[in-house]
């Protein structure tokens, strides 16, 4: 089939949108002989005929009407994407893949401050435990916890060093029982994060003196779920101050032993090298270690 002509497939839309040719040629500012014409070169490039003359009116046929289908959607688009090219775009979108917990605890409280500081970059973020191949462009920037081998190619900077006490909430903490000394825990849940690298055995190598069942209890495999069910008083959980800075600042948590504890290389950021200097990963790099450098070891801003 030869190349049909643009502006006989104009025609035909106007015409078939309109049921009319008269009507089509006033839309185009044209003659309706001028629209027969184009209409009858487009059959005869498209080998069928698409429009039923009858005496002053025109009809659709089968074929026509699946093709004015078709066409129709397209000039739509063609419309919608007129009207959007001139209109002010967002220069970049960063995409950005992070653990579960480090997304809902800590980056989405405050990735509205990275948006304000750089309004040309929209973010998109994906919360999951899978490792994100870098390579294919799938993010442009990966937050992993833990310790996980660095692919070719790539950068990875190291967080702060995280803090890992007991938290519970307020309520507990000044119960019937209450929590002073780590003895105290004998009589509480003890809410289990299977994910954190510090572990309440871990915690208990480090108070020789007390003895705890650390067989029972809760177990959550994210982090965010350990700091919620302390939240809602279900018990004592062994987190990160890191991830539980909102709710000690908001009074939803406290640390009953204080605010020193085994410290941990948790978090990291990972980017492609060939990929580090563009705008929009530096912009976020330093936005994220500023962030960061503000939160001291007893997990408040200083």
């Amino acid at each position: 089939m030869q190349k049909v002509s643009l502006k006989a497939v104009q025609a035909f839309e106007a015409a078939a949108r309109l049921s009319s040719f008269a009507l089509a040629a006033e839309e185009l500012f044209v003659t309706p002989s001028a629209i027969s014409h184009q209409i009858k070169l487009l059959e005869d490039q498209v080998g069928t005929r698409l429009f039923h003359r009858c005496h002053r009116s025109v009809i659709l046929t089968d074929a026509g009407r699946r093709y004015a289908e078709e066409v129709s959607a397209a000039f739509a688009r063609i419309e919608v994407a007129t009207r959007n090219v001139g209109r002010p775009q967002k220069s970049d979108i960063l995409t950005i893949q992070s653990t579960p917990s480090f997304a809902t605890q800590w980056l989405m409280p405050r990735i509205s401050r990275f948006s304000a500081m750089h309004a040309d970059i929209d973010v998109r973020l994906h919360a999951s435990v899978t490792p994100v191949d870098l390579a294919t462009e799938a993010a442009d920037v990966n937050i992993r916890y833990g310790r996980t081998l660095q692919p070719a190619g790539t950068t990875t900077l190291p967080f702060p060093a995280e803090t890992i006490v007991p938290l519970c909430s307020p309520a507990l903490a000044k119960s019937s029982k209450p929590i002073v000394v780590p003895e105290d825990l004998r009589h509480h849940t003890l809410i289990h994060s299977e994910v954190c690298l510090v572990s309440w055995s871990d915690w208990l190598r480090q108070h020789k003196k007390v003895t705890l069942d650390v067989t029972r209890g809760p177990r959550f495999d994210r982090s965010f779920m350990a700091i919620s069910a302390a939240v809602d008083g279900l018990g004592v959980c062994l987190e990160s101050l890191l991830l539980a800075q909102r709710e000690l600042e908001t009074g939803q948590l406290v640390a009953p032993f204080g605010l020193q504890g085994l410290t941990i290389q948790g978090h990291s950021l990972t980017f492609l090298k060939a990929r580090g200097d563009l705008p929009k990963i530096r912009s976020f790099q330093d936005w994220l270690f500023s962030e960061l450098g503000v939160v001291t070891q007893n997990g408040m801003v200083a």
